[in-house]
């Protein structure tokens, strides 16, 4: 089968497509006939070894949709020629609070979905959502899962409360602001990008401002008042003006920190608002099935932003390093 290898660091310009066997599924595990994959920024994170647990080589991709062609002897719940999804998030344990310390992503260290063919655990594979095709069942995984815990689990919105979502144009992003509107409430975003910012718009926000003006973070609390709940992937600087923008009694939710450390952290800011700072990372196996059922009951569908090949898989990757996408970007896995 054809498949992306990282062999050595250095950044995307190392993954090299290669001809290597098609694995075999043993005792609960499915092999799956891939027809479409999904970036997402950690896959961009490992090819420089920006990340933890880096064990070389690997296959990079966590997100995928396929069909089953073949199962283990102890497979039960899944048949060959059945329509799936993987949920990318390995092991993740009986509590729902939090993963346990086996917990893994694929694409790294496991074999992930920039291939033909990928084997997962049968507890991994779920049914596509009908109203969806191949690229968007794709699309939803691990960015989707993240949105919907942070939003949902963690974040515990409900209707009619303001949402801040920084940095829109996002997998994660985009997929909460789609939640968000779901279920009622009104969101509000930031980006360097007045483009982008109209986007969302047409997708539903509320509103937003351009963090790239020198007193955004007020001319936003002109615009929306104190959000009850924001949705950060951020962190650095900005941090600061989130806590700023949060509503007595409001709570933050933290999946990723993309501008790096916060800067003198002002604790009776937080304190003193008796506000919430919450992390969260991915989500469990309740966490996932929720969320294909929350975007099957809404008929919601990912924004796909752009569509590779999978022997472009370094421009894809190039392009998501600059940050230029409003959606997802996927790659299709031609037979």
């Amino acid at each position: 089968m054809k498949a992306v290898l990282l062999r050595e660091l250095g950044g995307p310009d190392k993954l090299k497509l290669e001809e290597i066997d098609i694995p075999k599924p043993r005792g609960k595990e499915v092999l799956i006939k891939l027809k479409y994959a999904a970036l997402n920024r950690r896959d961009v994170f490992i090819t420089y070894g920006l990340y933890p647990g880096m064990k070389l080589p690997t296959i990079l991709g966590s997100d995928g949709s396929g069909e089953v062609v073949e199962i283990g002897d102890e497979v039960t719940s899944v048949s060959i020629n059945d329509e799936v999804v993987i949920n990318p998030g390995l092991n993740w344990g009986d509590n729902d609070r939090f993963s346990n310390p086996e917990f893994q992503i694929l694409g790294m260290p496991v074999n992930g979905t920039y291939a033909q063919y990928v084997v997962v655990p049968e507890e991994n594979v779920y049914p596509k959502p009908n109203h969806l095709n191949w690229e968007e069942a794709a699309a939803l995984p691990l960015a989707g899962v993240t949105a919907y815990r942070a939003l949902f689990t963690r974040g515990e919105v409900q209707k009619g409360e303001k949402v801040l979502i920084p940095g829109i144009g996002s997998g994660v992003a985009l997929f909460a602001l789609q939640m968000a509107n779901a279920v009622g409430a009104d969101v509000y975003v930031t980006s360097s990008s007045d483009e982008k910012i109209e986007q969302a718009i047409q997708l539903g926000a509320k509103g937003g401002v351009n963090y790239k003006k020198e007193k955004w973070a007020k001319e936003l609390k002109n615009i929306m008042g104190f959000a009850d709940l924001v949705i950060d992937g951020v962190g650095g600087p900005s941090f600061n003006d989130f806590i700023y923008l949060t509503a007595p009694g409001g709570r933050i939710v933290s999946f990723g920190a993309t501008s790096g450390p916060i800067p003198e952290f002002v604790m009776p800011r937080v304190f003193f608002k008796n506000m919430d700072i919450r992390g969260t990372t991915m989500g469990s196996p309740r966490d996932f099935m929720n969320m294909l059922s929350l975007y099957e009951k809404h008929s919601l569908h990912p924004v796909i932003d752009r569509t590779y090949s999978l022997e472009e898989v370094k421009q894809a990757q190039v392009y998501m390093e600059e940050g230029k996408n409003f959606g997802k970007i996927t790659l299709k896995i031609e037979d």
